[in-house]
């Protein structure tokens, strides 16, 4: 009897798929029509998150970095060797132009001045001598000719004395503030002597490089924004481009760029790093959409715009150009159909939908986590 089991359980199966009701009850809706029971009330709408298509300015930026720089600097030195006799200015002290900073020890340029003077009168006496002689042909031509030379000679060398005296005096080329000095009174010292620095820092320049792609849109008042990571509470400053290098170099093949800012803060030295945003170009009231909402396919790009058909919504596929993109943002220029300002398009997950032209949506609001450009 029990080999029997196995065989009568075998049969019992057999009769519950194929015919018999008695070994067991066929599951409710089984092999119904299509459409009925719980699936029943036609295609389920497809739940997708959208977003309204907007215009708006469009800003194409450049982040590169770049080091500050005083409008003007100047290592100051002296144009004569000699002794420092005077130090006439205060390390940090802000001085004007012409302001004279030191003064080295003139005495032995004074003496040959008188000396050159006293010659000077001479040959100006000389000159006028000759010149009364020569009306009434007393003296030779020649003479008169000699005593004019030697009138120039004394002329040109009380000229030269009384310019090297001046230079005993080292003054200020422009307003700014004097660095720290590195001389004593007492020092000697020569043409190539350091004694401090001048710094105008009425307004700040910033030198950069451009790569060589992006040269094309960099032009003299190109407006740029600049931040320093050593200054984090600094707002961003803004200046304009005043200066394109008319090479490329080979190593970087970038350009040098320079620029004004127009307001430095005070927290801006010359010299600190500082991180560049270059505006490229402006694209005025371009129509956008979010990055996510550009469907590729073998065509080219599309979106998914969101229409009306009677009390359903249903998926419009609209073919377009992209343009400029900017923060999450890409411009589109409508190849086919209707695609404005407000239009509602799918922005999010296009690529993993599966959405057909015509099927119905059920359109939410994009979640905060994906929203661009407010």
């Amino acid at each position: 009897m029990q080999r029997l089991r196995p065989f009568l359980a075998a049969a019992c199966v057999a009769t519950i798929v194929l015919v018999s009701p008695g070994c067991g009850k066929k599951s409710p809706g089984a092999g119904g029509p299509p459409g009925g029971g719980a699936g029943s009330g036609g295609i389920q709408k497809q739940p997708v998150e959208v977003t309204a298509a907007s215009r708006r300015d469009l800003i194409d930026t450049l982040t590169i970095v770049g080091s500050l720089a005083a409008n003007e600097s100047a290592e100051i030195r002296p144009e004569i060797s000699g002794l420092v006799r005077e130090i006439l200015f205060t390390e940090g002290q802000p001085v004007t132009k012409g302001a004279v900073l030191v003064r080295i020890d003139d005495a032995e340029l004074r003496a040959q001045l008188a000396q050159v003077q006293a010659r000077f009168e001479l040959a100006r006496l000389n000159v006028a001598r000759s010149e009364n002689l020569s009306e009434t042909n007393t003296i030779p031509q020649s003479e008169t000719d000699r005593a004019r030379s030697e009138f120039a000679s004394a002329k040109a060398e009380l000229a030269l004395l009384q310019t090297r005296l001046e230079k005993t005096q080292v003054k200020a080329p422009f307003d700014g503030i004097v660095g720290a000095r590195v001389i004593s009174p007492g020092d000697y010292v020569t043409a190539s002597t350091v004694i401090t620095t001048l710094d105008d820092l009425t307004r700040l320049k910033v030198d950069f490089q451009v790569p060589e792609r992006f040269l094309s849109k960099v032009t003299v008042g190109t407006s740029f924004s600049l931040r320093s990571r050593a200054l984090s509470n600094v707002e961003a400053v803004k200046g304009e481009v005043y200066f394109v290098s008319s090479v490329i170099d080979r190593n970087t093949r970038s350009s040098e760029v320079k620029g004004f800012l127009a307001e430095p803060p005070a927290a801006l030295k010359p010299g600190m790093f500082a991180n560049i945003e270059l505006v490229l170009d402006v694209r005025r009231a371009a129509l956008t959409v979010p990055e996510g909402a550009i469907r590729t396919v073998p065509g080219g790009s599309e979106v998914i715009a969101v229409r009306e058909a009677g009390a359903d919504k249903v998926a419009d596929f609209v073919p377009v150009q992209l343009g400029m993109r900017a923060k999450g943002l890409v411009e589109v220029t409508p190849l086919k159909g209707e695609l404005t300002e407000g239009t509602p398009v799918v922005a999010a997950g296009v690529g993993a939908l599966i959405i057909f032209p015509n099927a119905k949506l059920e359109p939410r609001p994009i979640r905060e986590e994906f929203r661009v450009g407010d």
